[in-house]
């Protein structure tokens, strides 16, 4: 198993000037905060759900520009039928990298579905996502994150990430109007 920061810094260490950061509820946003404060990143924080639909609107409004989504199990599972849409949909510049850790961890570490025989690749990949994968080796993790900068999307990318406790680092705001004005400003 991975862990999930090692997962968001590599990915963050490889961004380009054109790569726009959603990141879901939770551990995704502590992760993509404890990176860098960066003005294209956008986290959500107490929306549980939502951060899947965002960036595929995100995806569909800027074309030009390279949406990749960081998300946990637990948020993915909660709106799944996202994935059918982006599926349908087809959005050549999404990438979704999930940290999955097989548990709510923002709620106690209950098991997720993950944990048992749900397969969050599989169920893309059913969907209509031509790249997906699953990786859970640090031997394996660079050539499944590389795909996440391949120009043909949507692509899903699973990391098996060990459920840990870690300091939480909060993003830049709380206040969702100076965070969506402050990622817009860096979109424009």
């Amino acid at each position: 198993m991975l862990h999930r920061r090692d997962v968001v810094n590599q990915l963050l260490q490889a961004r380009d000037a054109s790569l726009l950061v959603v990141s879901g509820l939770g551990s995704p946003t502590w992760d993509v905060a404890a990176s860098g404060n960066d003005v294209r990143n956008f986290n959500f924080i107490g929306t549980m759900g939502q951060a899947g639909p965002f960036a595929l609107g995100l995806a569909l409004a800027q074309p030009n520009k390279r949406v990749l989504l960081i998300t946990g199990d637990g948020e993915l599972l909660m709106g799944l039928g996202v994935l059918a849409t982006i599926g349908s949909v087809q959005p050549e510049n999404l990438a979704i990298v999930v940290l999955d850790n097989e548990a709510y961890a923002e709620t106690g570490g209950q098991p997720t579905a993950t944990h048992g025989r749900t397969d969050l690749a599989a169920v893309a990949e059913a969907c209509g996502f031509d790249h997906t994968c699953t990786v859970a080796r640090e031997a394996d993790l660079a050539d499944a994150l590389a795909l996440v900068h391949e120009p043909t999307g949507p692509i899903l990318v699973v990391a098996k990430v060990l459920l840990e406790p870690l300091p939480m680092k909060f993003p830049y705001s709380f206040d969702g109007v100076a965070a969506i004005n402050r990622f817009r400003g860096a979109i424009e």
